[in-house]
């Protein structure tokens, strides 16, 4: 390893102590009180300017350095999801809650960063906001702390934005990352196909919603192969189907649909934003049944920017060596992250922490993390925000 900071052993202990901590006690979506008080407890004595969320339980830091410089923004996400972790971990949850996503570690390598920077403030060239933000995990977190005022926090916004999220089936101790699209959009679509119920025995006297939804379903997965260019990838997916009827001898009076729409660019979420609720509700009206149907916009597209990127593969190269690896295309998961990038230019890296023989994949009830290398973990972050402070004014 090269660079400012480096992996501090001592650290490292109180770091993975402090992950353990959060992880057996998780808590979902926006309202996450318990472990605002952990990282309020972490944070502590740094001399920072903390606030907390009006709305949410988010955690907003601002370390200002000796000398002059510019503002840079580090995230780490806070929440868990729902899931009833089954690792056999002597620190698991025990509640029905999970860090199966890895933010755990994110927030114990954001306040290991916090420490690192603080410990060397005379000399650090600028500003660096801290974002702790719960409700990554489908409630748009990152949106309702952009509202409440993060990037305003140290009174100028940032020149840069970075964020590390750990990945439990990557190589452990590899960087990964790519300049430009990483990670596709996420979008909902939630149709309402209203028939009349009636006999199962005369259908001919009812409108019966069921075969409508059964096409519906057949043109919503057709529809991305024929309208959206095959050179950007877009995936449409039915995840919930359910009718009204109780019994089996009687037809439904409405069935309810749910797709989920992910895109890599936001010209093929316009095209199905407009184009897909037009061809559902004319195949239900064609048949007599009454439609409802709501778009649900969620994340955008997480675009890296190239510059930014550039800097941040520098400084990944000298520490990571032949174990940075550069994405060859983007993943089709989505991140909040995202909405921050959409305001400031900046990046999002994976670092590998898979344990060695684990194959579970993120948002399993069996997904583990090895958490040893949490000192990297934020002695890289550290040095993503002092390295970008101390570049030459552009």
């Amino acid at each position: 390893m090269s660079g400012v900071f480096e992996a501090d052993t001592a650290l490292g202990e109180e770091l993975v102590a402090l992950r353990r901590r959060l992880h057996a006690h998780p808590e979902v979506g926006l309202q996450t009180p318990r472990t605002q008080a952990v990282i309020l407890e972490a944070l502590d004595g740094l001399g920072l300017e903390i606030t907390t969320g009006r709305s949410i339980s988010s955690v907003t830091a601002v370390l200002r350095g000796g000398r002059p410089g510019p503002v840079v923004l580090l995230r780490a996400d806070m929440d868990g999801l729902p899931v009833t972790e089954a690792t056999g971990l002597d620190f698991a949850s025990a509640d029905g809650t999970m860090h199966a996503c890895g933010h755990d570690l994110h927030m114990a390598g954001l306040v290991g960063a916090a420490r690192m920077l603080a410990a060397r403030r005379e000399e650090l060239p600028g500003t660096v906001v801290l974002m702790f933000e719960p409700g990554e995990e489908g409630y748009a977190g990152a949106r309702t702390m952009l509202e409440e005022g993060v990037l305003d926090a140290a009174g100028e916004r940032p020149v840069a934005a970075y964020a590390i999220h750990v990945d439990c089936v990557t190589p452990f101790g590899s960087a990964v990352t790519r300049s430009g699209t990483i990670m596709a959009s996420a979008s909902a679509m939630r149709i309402r196909v209203g028939g009349t119920g009636g006999h199962a025995a005369y259908p001919h006297h009812a409108v019966d919603p069921v075969p409508v939804a059964a096409e519906i379903v057949l043109a919503v997965q057709a529809f991305a192969a024929r309208r959206i260019p095959s050179v950007d990838p877009a995936v449409i997916s039915i995840t919930r189907l359910s009718s009204d009827s109780l019994a089996g001898n009687v037809l439904a009076a409405s069935v309810d649909l749910e797709a989920n729409i992910r895109t890599l660019s936001r010209e093929a979420l316009a095209t199905i934003r407009t184009e897909l609720p037009k061809l559902v509700t004319a195949i239900g009206e064609a048949h007599g049944c009454t439609m409802t149907v709501e778009f649900i916009d969620s994340y955008p597209v997480t675009v890296n920017d190239p510059a930014e990127t550039a800097r941040v593969l520098e400084v990944l190269g000298e520490r990571y060596g032949d174990r940075l690896v550069l994405l060859a295309e983007p993943g089709m998961a989505s991140e909040d992250f995202a909405f921050v990038l959409e305001e400031v230019p900046g990046s999002l890296v994976f670092l590998g922490v898979q344990p060695e023989g684990a194959t579970a994949p993120m948002h399993s009830e069996r997904a583990i993390f090895d958490d040893s290398d949490l000192a990297e973990h934020a002695a890289t972050f550290a040095e993503l925000a002092w390295r970008r402070l101390a570049s030459p004014a552009e």
